[in-house]
């Protein structure tokens, strides 16, 4: 384990970025949206002889806005101040405008230096920020409106009775709506293939309107659908209160906060359950740690928007923590881009992101086999 002497002892010698775009399967869809490919942007730092990375699911622009905005701020400064450094990068960014993918590059930025600061005192992140508890649950997440019978039903097969993942989410509101009948039919496929005891959740991307959405959620509950997720806008707050005192099962919405005051708005209003806080658009890993305060002084759950490499650590460190959503998209795409012992193994339903003793987040960028992939 290294020592630190001091502050400013341990500089950030080096930031670097840059974008990969990975094909999808097969085209892809939720209820607004319609995508064939998935862009990725690594942030890698350097101290003391070691290395951090981060990263964001962003527009490759994201790293532009690496590159001209913060890796000044962030450049010979001490790599262990992350929170000082997490605060000149929000004032950096004033007249860009914080939400948005600036607060993206923020993130991945962030994640880096937190993971280059557990590297340099030889813990796991998750070690370092405090482990709650060895395991994290996870939810197995994909079902898009725009898959097949055949492949919504493998893909439920192989999480539940393969993985033995008990909870998965499937995506309705195709179409924006316009398609319930088709929703409805296949929360009832993905009923019959998970069995009685798995957890089912839905998101709709907050393709419905409120009553649509109330009319919807009263149907889910036939086939036990524990979550709804975004039923309506995430921007709609009064809806989502409204649906929230309705239905029986959790309202949840989210992952669309770009910083701390979009989720004080949101638990302010009574609009959900659960928040939904993603570390790679919301902040980093220093915003995500204070969303969780949030949620916790409010008595509300928690729970990991995707990339679930990156919130495997700080979720072990929050008490009470809902689960981690094992994106497909992004369960693909980590092990891709990525290699190291922190990669992680969902089966059972957990993962244990300190198991393996690895610094910071166990995880380095692959030298070979990406750089097709690199579009900036």
């Amino acid at each position: 384990m290294r020592s630190r002497n001091g502050c400013g002892d341990t500089p950030v010698e080096r930031i670097s970025v840059a974008a990969y775009t990975v094909p999808t399967e097969a085209p892809e869809a939720d209820g607004t949206l319609a995508w064939e490919s998935t862009t990725a942007v690594v942030v890698e730092a350097d101290a003391g002889g070691l290395r951090g990375t981060g990263w964001t699911y962003a527009p490759a622009a994201t790293a532009e806005v690496v590159r001209e905005l913060l890796v000044d701020v962030v450049s010979g400064r001490d790599a262990f101040g992350v929170p000082g450094l997490h605060e000149a990068m929000c004032r950096a960014v004033r007249n860009a405008g914080r939400p948005g993918i600036a607060s993206c590059a923020i993130s991945a930025v962030d994640i880096a230096l937190w993971d280059l600061k557990a590297r340099l005192l030889g813990l796991p992140l998750a070690d370092l920020l405090g482990a709650a508890c060895p395991e994290v649950p996870v939810y197995g997440s994909g079902g898009f409106t725009s898959d097949p019978e055949p492949r919504l039903r493998a893909q439920l097969e192989r999480w539940v009775h393969g993985l033995h993942i008990p909870r998965v989410k499937i995506k309705i509101g195709q179409d924006r709506g316009r398609a319930t009948g088709r929703d409805l039919s296949r929360v009832a496929l993905a009923r019959e293939v998970i069995g009685p005891e798995a957890e089912l959740y839905v998101d709709a991307n907050g393709a419905y309107a409120r009553g649509q959405a109330l009319r919807v959620g009263r149907e889910l509950a036939a086939y036990g659908v524990r979550w709804f997720e975004e039923p309506v806008s995430s921007d709609d707050l009064a809806g989502l209160r409204q649906l929230r005192d309705r239905l029986d099962c959790d309202v949840a919405a989210g992952e669309y906060g770009y910083d701390l005051p979009y989720f004080a708005r949101m638990t302010a209003a009574g609009a959900v359950d659960c928040l939904q806080a993603d570390a790679t658009r919301c902040g980093g890993i220093t915003e995500w740690l204070r969303v969780a305060a949030l949620a916790r002084s409010q008595g509300l759950g928690l729970s990991a928007h995707c990339a679930p490499h990156v919130h495997a650590h700080p979720a072990a460190s929050v008490p009470g923590f809902r689960h981690i959503e094992w994106f497909h998209d992004h369960a693909r795409l980590e092990p891709l881009l990525f290699e190291g012992e922190g990669l992680l193994d969902p089966s059972g339903g957990t993962v244990r992101p300190a198991a393996s003793g690895a610094p910071g987040l166990g995880l380095a960028l692959r030298r070979s086999g990406v750089e097709e992939y690199r579009v900036a």
